[in-house]
């Protein structure tokens, strides 16, 4: 919780984002609020953890996919260096295996970018006040999944070769497994998510963020 003289000081934001009509556009929503303002707009991971170093924003708007560097590992590195770094997510990415990660990383809130305005404002003045934001949705559907066993990264790698259309054998070679193990695997994440069959359990697991819908080409 800010001191009584800090409460008195605007909340300096930092955009970080990709695309640049985003960032123009969260500049000015949030310029016009009072005791808000933006203090840099960077493009990428790299860009926000250098940022981030020099200029000491109060609160950073974070991006997911971002060139570089992602933003989950700038999330990291950010606090890595500063444990007490307020940092919201908006994204375009639900899922809530995202979710989780984000925030264990030490993400403040995560919004999808089709919150209102007024929500990301909150969101803001929230992360100061040390207290989190998820959209509705997707504390939903975190809600849903808690108790749930997780896939590990065996099982999701097993995932991210299927997704590209690569049979058993082919993953057992690149993995330098027995082609058993990568059925064992495969079989393990479907129990796991409730799948019917192998498509079925890649589009469950970019459904539930395991996997990235982007890197599937």
């Amino acid at each position: 919780m800010p001191s009584t003289s800090e409460s008195n000081k605007p909340i300096r934001v930092m955009v970080c984002d990709d695309h640049p009509i985003m960032r123009h556009g969260l500049r000015a929503a949030i310029e016009p609020v009072e005791d808000m303002t933006v203090i840099a707009e960077v493009e990428d991971g790299e860009e926000a953890i250098a940022r981030y170093a020099a200029l000491q924003p109060t609160v950073a708007l974070m991006d997911l996919q971002m060139p570089k560097v992602d933003g989950l590992e700038a999330i990291r590195a950010i606090r890595e260096m500063d444990p007490k770094a307020c940092i919201v997510v908006l994204t375009s990415y639900p899922g809530d295996a995202r979710v989780v990660r984000a925030l264990a990383l030490g993400a403040t809130s995560y919004l999808l970018k089709s919150s209102s305005v007024q929500e990301v404002i909150r969101a803001i003045r929230a992360a100061v006040q040390g207290r989190a934001v998820i959209s509705p949705e997707l504390a939903q559907q975190v809600a849903v999944q808690i108790g749930s066993e997780r896939l590990t990264e065996r099982e999701i790698t097993v995932l991210q070769y299927v997704s590209l259309g690569h049979s058993n054998k082919e993953v057992a070679r690149a993995l330098s497994v027995s082609e058993d193990t990568v059925k064992s695997r495969l079989s393990n994440a479907m129990a796991k998510l409730g799948a019917a069959d192998r498509t079925h359990a890649v589009m469950l697991a970019v459904q539930r963020g395991f996997l990235d819908a982007e890197n599937l080409n």
